[in-house]
């Protein structure tokens, strides 16, 4: 998703104010002086960087309706707010014909600015999904439509594109959630098969007594049970894609069979009499070493070569982790509609910093019910860190963020106070170790450091030194609060807690009952 608003007037000194209130709500601006300008920086290198327009209506060289008539002749689905000091009806109504989202009138509120920026935001971000879902769904899916912006993917990209022109067998690996099938179906939306259809089969789904008989079909009366003819996958698949994923899963005499489909485009439905011509695209699937399976004999040779003609690798999340910002946008906008959380629209720059130091394991399966589960939790309007428990747990601390500007996916307004962790504590004067991940030791000094209780708080990873009469703390007192940082940063995990404190769970236990602890700690410990 694009991440800059573009300001469009010719008045200098509304530029300037109006740039000023949308950095205070958190948005990179870029500006023009005038409507022809402006066409030339979205036609541009920075054109896609671009996600919403302020436009002024009135202009001396190309005015704000013409600057609306040239966008609908480009067919960019750019939102733009269009705003004038004259603010008759039929003004609001001609723009909002022309392509407008919204109206403002100079000058204008910051609360009313900051509402019409969300709301278009919002807006767009919905339509791109629906679109993405629609092309998905009628197999019209490009390669445009992918939420990414890494190298690596730009690789499988340009690979997928090449291939997409031709006919040729595609064997697409990587692990299991990287979006194999997502490919797949971007091929055949790029290809000439766009819009026939794409049938997907899960190869290590289907019992092995019917999996011929659901990839070839049968005849009534084949066998016991075939009161009806049936039409095979291959046959759903004629004219279109068909996608067998998990391919290394198939039994040796399916095997068999489906390097005559692939090599001769015929098959043989279980009791016909004759073989049926088939025009098919094939597309293979697999999140193991097909070359290994071969070696070890569980997967012919000859149709290895068969399906392995074209071969794309897509990368696991932690080697691309670029795309996680666009990939939650994505997830956002897609399951704040399901769940009707009108109001989220994004993720906090603590958010993106949580979810990209993170591997991701399960890939971006793993992701999306990540930022589900966290969409479900949040009726803010955005998603924080307290929203991933999980994902805050195994990463731990994270360093401070000093002024960091807020990306596409969690524009968030000046005044709003960054999440932090979740009944977080005072903290102050004494370090913890450098190798916490809060940042490094040498930030740190006594004076600088030595706070007071209730002097107000102080930076993640430190613990106060001094009482609220200026007195060095006990050790007891600093013992129970270090217990207590460990089983919030753990998240009541008391097996790690106790290990990372280097005492045994008894002593941790006994610890607890001794500060009253284990009665007033307000989370369920896990252990």
């Amino acid at each position: 998703m694009a991440d800059r608003i573009l300001i469009v007037d010719d008045d200098p000194i509304q530029r300037r104010l109006l740039e000023e209130s949308l950095k205070r709500l958190g948005h990179a601006t870029m500006t023009a002086a005038g409507g022809q300008e402006a066409l030339t920086i979205l036609s541009g290198p920075n054109g896609p960087e671009i996600a919403l327009m302020v436009l002024d209506l009135v202009m001396p060289d190309l005015d704000g309706m013409g600057v609306l008539g040239k966008l609908s002749e480009m067919g960019t689905s750019l939102p733009v707010i269009v705003q004038t000091s004259h603010g008759g009806i039929d003004v609001v109504v001609s723009a909002m014909r022309a392509g407008a989202v919204d109206f403002i009138v100079k000058p204008v509120s910051y609360e009313r600015l900051q509402v019409s920026i969300q709301t278009a935001l919002r807006v767009a971000s919905l339509e791109s999904e629906v679109t993405r879902i629609r092309r998905s769904t009628t197999g019209t899916l490009t390669f445009a439509d992918l939420a990414t912006k890494s190298p690596a993917m730009a690789r499988v990209i340009r690979l997928g594109e090449r291939a997409a022109s031709s006919n040729i067998p595609i064997l697409v690996e990587g692990e299991s959630g990287v979006g194999k099938e997502l490919i797949a179906r971007a091929i055949q939306g790029s290809s000439d098969r766009r819009s026939k259809p794409f049938v997907t089969v899960n190869c290590g789904a289907i019992p092995e007594n019917l999996v011929e008989s659901i990839l070839f079909g049968h005849e009534k009366g084949a066998f016991t049970g075939a009161v009806d003819r049936h039409i095979g996958k291959f046959q759903e698949a004629h004219g279109g894609t068909l996608f067998l994923d998990e391919v290394g899963e198939l039994a040796p005499d399916i095997q068999v069979k489906l390097l005559r489909a692939v090599q001769e485009g015929e098959i043989d439905p279980v009791g016909a009499r004759r073989p049926i011509k088939v025009d098919f695209r094939l597309i293979s699937a697999t999140n193991r070493s097909l070359l290994d399976l071969t070696k070890d004999g569980h997967f012919r040779e000859d149709l290895y070569y068969r399906v392995n003609v074209f071969p794309i690798w897509i990368p696991p999340l932690r080697e691309r982790k670029e795309d996680i910002p666009e990939l939650v946008q994505h997830f956002i906008a897609r399951f704040s509609a399901e769940e009707k959380k009108r109001r989220l629209i994004g993720a906090t720059a603590e958010v993106l910093q949580l979810l990209q130091a993170y591997d991701w394991p399960g890939n971006i399966r793993q992701l999306e019910n990540a930022v589900f589960r966290a969409v479900v939790l949040n009726d803010g309007t955005y998603l924080t860190i307290d929203d991933f428990p999980q994902i805050s747990a195994q990463v731990g601390a994270l360093p401070k963020l000093a002024n960091a500007p807020l990306l596409a996916a969690e524009r968030m307004p000046a005044g709003a106070a960054a999440p932090v962790r979740a009944r977080q504590p005072e903290l102050a004067a004494v370090p913890m170790s450098a190798g916490n991940g809060v940042g490094p030791m040498s930030q740190w000094s006594p004076s600088a450091g030595a706070f007071a209780a209730g002097s107000g708080p102080a930076p993640f990873g430190f613990l106060r030194s001094l009482d609220e009469k200026g007195h060095v703390r006990t050790l007891s007192a600093i013992e129970e609060e270090m217990i207590r940082i460990a089983i919030e940063h753990y998240a009541g995990r008391m097996s790690e807690v106790a290990r990372r404190l280097g005492i045994g769970r008894s002593t941790l236990y006994r610890k607890l009952k001794e500060y009253g602890l284990d009665d007033t700690l307000d989370f369920e410990v896990a252990s």
